[in-house]
């Protein structure tokens, strides 16, 4: 007997293949997909709007399985982080971030997820905690969607936005990223608004145009850290095989196939990429082309040699950014106190677990 799928990796159309097959119909799928995402029913047999054989059918083919939530962290701006393992006992993380305080001392409504599309990561941007310890694998599809549902119910917060801006290269992943983009924005699955799901991305050239011609199209975030090639050569080993010339080409390509603004993202870090004439550069490109630049003030790293710059040359170089008339904000640090740099928790428990095993040995 063949293992049991994950339900929540599959789509519509594949779970009324799956019912179509088995004599039933598209209804069938339209009532599963009901109960598990609008009703959070974690159980089969308790989907009574359908006959027992079809529940015992689904119970004979699939599960619906959530990863264990190891450990999460809370932050005193209400931001938390989670650690997550999966059932081969790899470790991913995600981030429950809430919208900022408005001016008046309310707050939004938004509440955005930052998911893991990958254990590890293969390209080795020089400032992320994420790839210090490689690519691993490739989440599936199920475990890209179970972070989102296990947020969800573990904290009874209604989702509002999710970015692909976790551990890994969503890009590098687009066989599984893809459906779950589907699931994500399906009206019969998590049923977010396109617009408010985000892939971020280091740069696969061929991937954004890859992504550009989805159906269902979604935003776009790159990360860029580098207005120059001998900048972005320092820090994202990407830019030796897509340089900023032909990445923007790319980038001008989903832009005309999508009426949503491009983020550029940008660490910035001390003595390597926050020189003024960097911000006038970064801004010239992002006006040609019609984007909204995002400035991050570095987040240490436990065993990277990078600095975050003085919040007064930050402020300088969002200045400069903003003479150039283009849209600019920057990010407010969220969840600094949590170790909210991507990868960090994950790299904390693998320690802990290798040393465990060296002194049991």
């Amino acid at each position: 007997m063949s293992a049991k799928q994950n339900i929540l990796g599959i789509t519509r159309d594949e779970l009324t293949e799956f019912f179509t097959e088995h004599g039933g119909s598209a209804f069938h799928a339209k009532e599963v997909m009901e109960a598990v995402y609008r009703n959070d029913v974690r159980d089969f047999s308790k989907i009574h709007s359908i006959t027992e054989r079809y529940r015992d059918l689904l119970t004979e083919h699939f599960n619906i399985d959530l990863p264990q939530i190891v450990k999460v962290q809370g932050s005193e701006d209400t931001t938390r982080k989670y650690l997550f393992q999966l059932c081969d006992g790899r470790y991913i993380e995600s981030v429950l971030i809430p919208a900022t305080p408005l001016e008046d001392g309310t707050r939004s409504e938004r509440m955005t997820v930052c998911v893991s599309s990958q254990v590890g990561c293969a390209y080795g941007c020089k400032f992320c905690a994420s790839g210090l310890d490689g690519l691993t694998r490739n989440l599936t599809t199920a475990e890209i969607i179970s972070q989102l549902v296990a947020i969800r119910e573990h904290s009874g917060k209604h989702i509002t936005n999710v970015v692909f801006m976790g551990m890994g290269e969503p890009l590098a992943n687009f066989k599984n990223l893809n459906p779950a983009l589907d699931i994500i924005t399906g009206h019969w699955g998590l049923h977010l608004a396109p617009r408010s799901v985000t892939v971020s991305t280091s740069g696969l050239v061929p991937m954004i145009r890859k992504l550009a011609e989805r159906e269902n199209q979604v935003s776009l975030a790159i990360s860029l850290h580098g207005a120059t090639n001998e900048v972005r050569d320092k820090i994202m080993p990407v830019n030796s095989k897509w340089q900023v010339d032909e990445l923007f080409d790319a980038l001008h390509y989903f832009a005309s196939k999508n009426n949503q603004r491009i983020t550029l993202e940008y660490i910035l870090i001390k003595g390597i990429n926050d020189e003024l004439e960097q911000a006038k550069i970064l801004a010239e490109k992002a006006k040609n082309l019609g984007g909204f630049v995002n400035l991050i003030p570095y987040n240490t790293v436990e065993g990277l040699e990078w600095e975050r710059p003085s919040d007064e040359h930050c402020k300088r170089f969002r200045d400069k950014v903003k003479q150039g008339g283009v849209m600019t904000t920057m990010r407010l640090e969220k969840g600094h106190d949590i170790d909210a740099a991507c990868g960090q928790l994950r790299l904390k428990e693998m320690k802990k677990a290798a040393a465990e095993v060296q002194a049991a040995n």
